[in-house]
Formats: C-alpha cells, structure tokens, sequence
C-alpha cells in the first residue's frame, strides 16, 4: 500500500502547530519548510510558510497554510493512544492548552485540531467480556471530558445490589 501523509490545512499557522506538535510527541522534528514564491496567488505574500513537513512519532504529516476557506472540524480527529493515566493527562494538558476540551477524551487544540486521548487500558474496560461490566465502564465515560481511568474501573466494578 501507498504512504500515506495527512496533510493539514491551517489559515497561517502551520508552522506554529508543527512547531507545537513536535514539542508535544517524543522522537518528533520538522523537516523541510517550503514558503510561497512570487506571484503566487492569495491568502499568503511571497517568503510567508506554505507547507511544514514534520514527524510526530515515526508518523509523516505536512502542514500547509492555505487560508481560512477549510476550517477544522471534528469530524476528522487523531487518537494519541496512552500507556497509562499519566501520560494522557500530559497529552492532554499540552494540547488543551489554549484549546478546550470536549466530551469521552476528545480535545480540541489551539489550532482546532481534534484529538482523543485514549488511555489503553480504557479500551480493554469498553470491551470487557462481561457487558455488564463493559456498559458500566462506558456509561462512565460519556460523563467525562479527560478520561479518569481509576474512576471508570470503580464504575465498571460496582455491581447495584
């Protein structure tokens, strides 16, 4: 199969979400930055960023300032799936930061992109073979924003009398 690079469209801000993005994933770097020439067309003048190469994880990714015409939304998101508690609330912080949050570990960054930050052992409790367990487990998740792994294991293990 083909590589396959996502390729972000930001309205003059690409490379300050790379620059944010590699700061925030380990064994991440920005690569090459091409820059409009002359004569180029609107919304950006000759020698502004047109796109930012840059890796977050192994993960290629370009980001490019095409102008305010394709505004994120969530209906396109990136899943950072955490090994524990800790590292999705660092995840979560960095990227929150002058962002908001959302429901069930979705987040919205600074820049409008969508991430959810998912714990692992979260999906282990949502699968759980016993579905009474794993209902429980998921019905505490929809009453969360940051997701609170010690609080959906409690919800998953009371049983009502």
């Amino acid at each position: 199969m083909p590589k396959q690079i996502p390729c972000l469209w930001f309205d003059g801000q690409a490379e300050e979400a790379a620059t944010l993005y590699t700061s925030v994933f380990p064994n991440s770097r920005i690569g090459a930055i091409t820059r409009y020439g002359p004569d180029m067309p609107p919304p950006m003048e000759e020698g502004d960023v047109l796109t930012v190469d840059f890796t977050l994880d192994g993960q290629e990714y370009t980001a490019l300032n095409g102008g305010p015409q394709f505004p994120f939304n969530e209906a396109v998101s990136f899943q950072i799936m955490c090994a524990d508690q800790e590292e999705a609330d660092r995840y979560w912080d960095r990227l929150t930061d002058g962002g908001e949050e959302s429901m069930c570990g979705w987040l919205k960054d600074r820049f409008g992109v969508s991430w959810q930050v998912i714990p692992v052992e979260l999906m282990t409790l949502l699968h759980d073979p016993d579905p009474a367990r794993a209902q429980r487990a998921t019905q505490a998740m929809l009453q969360m924003r940051r997701i609170d792994l010690a609080e959906i294991r409690r919800a998953a293990d009371t049983v009502d009398a």
